[in-house]
C-alpha cells in the first residue's frame, strides 16, 4: 500500500543525528519526510562516498517520497532545533538597561526596580521579539522562567514556537503565588497542540524558604508537574547560604524532597556549585535532575563557569541556554554552545574537553532532556516530533569543511540558520521569520520604554541577598 503524501520533504542536507550510544552521526545526501508533525522517515539519497564523514545507521537508498511541501537543503546541514533551557522571555524589553555592574546593583537597583513597571502589553511585546529572536538563531523549545505566563504561553501558541513555561513565584508574596504558579501550570499544560508543557517554578533558594520548597516539591510529585528553579547562581550565593543556614543551595533542594522520586528538577546556572558536598548529593537524586547553563551571562558577571564536565560525569544532563536579555543581550544559544566548547577548555585547561560533537550533543539530545523532552524531540529519527532547522554552510566562513561538527560550533553562527521548523510547520524561511511582525513589535515596545525604565518609584519586586 502507498504510504499518503509527506506533509514536507526536506532533500539534499547533511543531517545530524545520534547512535544507539548517543553519540553524533552525520548522514548525507538526507532525505527528511515529515507527516502530522512528525518525522516519518529519514533516509539517503547517497550513492557513496561520506561527504559528512560517517552516514549513520538504517540510511541506506530510498525512493523519494511523495511530499505536498519540498526544501531543497543542498548546501545545508540539518540539525534537531535548538532548545533554550532556561530564560525569561519578556526581558528582552531590558536589554541592555544596566550594564557593567555586580549582581547584587543589576537586581537591586536596576532590574528588580523596571520589572515592576512591566504591564501586560509590554510583557506580550517582550515575548513576541523574543520569539522571533529565537526563531531566526534556530531555537525551536524554550524553557521561561517568569511572571505573567498566561501571556507568555498565548504568544509561544500564536509564534509556533515550543516551550517549557513556568510561573515564577517568591515565598515574599505569601501562599498566592504558589497557587498561581500552580493554577497557571494545570491549565496551560498540553496546550497549544502539545507544545506547551508546564512546571511550577519557585524563583531560588534565596527567595523561596524551606517550608515553600518543600510544598512545592509535595505538589509537583501530586500533579506530575517538574520544577524549574535558580540554584546555587555564583560561588558568593553557596558561600551565604553556608554561612546563614548550614547547608548549600543545592543541598537546601534536596532537604526539600525536590530531589527525590517522582520530581523532575530543572536547576539554573548551577556556577557556583560546592562540588564537594553538591555533587554526591546530586548523584544521590532519586529524580530527575538537570542543569541549564549560559555560559555569555557568567562572562559579564564575572562568575565561574557551569562544571560541566563533573556533572557529565556524575549522570546529569546540561542543557544550553541563554538566561534573559536583559543579562546575556542576547538569546542565542548557537553563541551558548560556542561559549561552552571554549570556557571548558579554559576551565579545565584541556584542549581535548569539550570537544565539538560533545557540543552539539549539549546543544540537541541533552538540552532536550534537560527540559523533560528528550523522548519528543532533540534528535532526528524516526517518530520524534519534526522540529528542524536547516543552516546553511555555503559562506566563506564556514567553507572548507574538513570536520562538519567543528564547523558546526565554531564558524557556523545563528546567522546561518535558513530555515525554522517546528512540528512539521515551516516558521522562517529563507531567514524570514513567517509568525511574528518584527517591525511593527519593535514599533510598539519602543513607544512604551519611557514609562518601563522610570525608576523614580523606588519599589522593586523582591531583594537579592546573594
Amino acid at each position: 500500500m502507498t504510504p499518503p503524501p509527506a506533509d514536507l520533504l526536506i532533500t539534499g542536507c547533511t543531517a545530524l543525528t545520534h547512535g544507539p550510544r548517543g553519540e553524533i552521526v552525520f548522514v548525507d545526501d538526507a532525505v527528511i519526510a515529515v507527516r502530522d508533525g512528525r518525522i516519518a522517515s529519514l533516509s539517503s539519497e547517497a550513492t557513496g562516498g561520506e561527504t559528512g564523514g560517517e552516514t549513520g545507521s538504517g540510511s541506506e537508498t530510498a525512493a523519494r517520497p511523495v511530499a505536498v511541501e519540498h526544501i531543497d537543503g543542498r548546501g545545508c546541514a540539518a540539525l534537531p532545533g535548538l532548545i533554550n533551557c532556561h530564560t525569561h522571555t519578556p526581558m528582552v524589553a531590558l536589554r541592555g538597561l544596566a550594564e557593567d555592574l555586580p549582581a547584587h546593583a543589576w537586581f537591586n537597583d536596576w532590574i528588580w526596580p523596571v520589572e515592576s513597571n512591566l504591564t501586560a502589553r509590554v510583557i506580550e511585546l517582550g515575548a513576541r521579539l523574543a520569539c522571533a529572536e529565537m526563531i531566526r538563531g534556530g531555537v525551536t523549545t524554550f524553557a521561561d522562567h517568569y511572571f505573567a505566563m498566561d501571556t507568555v504561553a498565548d504568544v509561544t501558541a500564536e509564534c509556533g514556537l515550543r516551550a517549557l513555561l513556568g510561573q515564577a513565584y517568591f515565598t515574599s508574596q505569601g501562599p498566592e503565588g504558589r497557587a498561581a504558579s500552580l493554577d497557571f501550570a494545570l491549565r496551560r499544560r498540553g496546550t497549544a497542540g502539545g507544545r506547551v508543557t508546564t512546571c511550577l517554578a519557585p524563583h531560588a533558594p534565596y527567595t523561596v524558604d524551606d517550608a515553600d520548597l518543600a510544598a512545592t516539591a509535595d505538589l509537583a510529585r501530586q500533579h506530575g508537574l517538574p520544577v524549574h528553579i535558580h540554584a546555587a547562581e555564583n560561588r558568593e550565593q553557596t558561600d551565604n547560604s553556608l554561612a546563614r543556614h548550614g547547608h548549600t543551595p543545592v543541598e537546601a533542594l534536596a532537604r526539600a524532597g525536590l530531589l527525590d522520586e517522582g520530581v523532575g528538577l530543572l536547576i539554573a546556572h548551577a556556577t557556583g556549585l560546592d562540588t564537594a558536598r553538591d555533587l554526591p548529593v546530586l548523584r544521590r537524586a532519586r529524580g530527575r535532575v538537570a542543569v541549564a547553563s549560559a555560559p555569555r551571562g557568567y562572562l559579564k558577571f564575572g562568575w565561574d563557569t557551569t562544571p560541566v564536565r563533573a556533572l557529565r560525569e556524575a549522570g546529569i544532563p546540561v542543557g544550553l541556554a541563554t538566561d534573559g536579555a536583559a543579562s546575556n543581550n542576547t538569546l542565542d544559544v548557537w553563541e551558548s554552545m560556542t561559549l561552552t566548547a571554549l570556557t571548558q577548555k579554559h576551565t579545565e585547561r584541556d584542549p581535548t574537553w569539550l570537544t565539538a560533537r560533545q557540543a552539539l550533543d549539549h546543544a540537541t539530545l541533552q538540552s532536550a532532556c534537560a527540559v523533560g523532552l528528550g523522548r519528543e524531540v532533540g534528535s532526528l529519527a524516526e517518530g520524534l516530533r519534526a522540529d528542524i532547522i536547516l543552516v546553511d554552510l555555503s559562506g566563506p566562513h564556514t567553507q572548507p569543511v574538513h570536520d562538519l561538527a567543528a564547523t558546526l560550533v565554531h564558524s557556523a553562527r545563528s546567522f546561518d540558520v535558513r530555515d525554522t521548523i517546528v512540528d512539521g510547520r515551516v516558521l522562517m524561511r529563507d531567514r524570514e521569520p513567517l509568525t511574528v511582525d518584527v517591525p511593527g513589535v519593535v514599533r510598539e515596545l519602543n513607544a512604551l520604554l519611557p514609562a518601563l525604565v522610570d525608576r523614580s518609584h523606588g519599589k522593586r519586586i523582591q531583594e537579592y541577598e546573594g
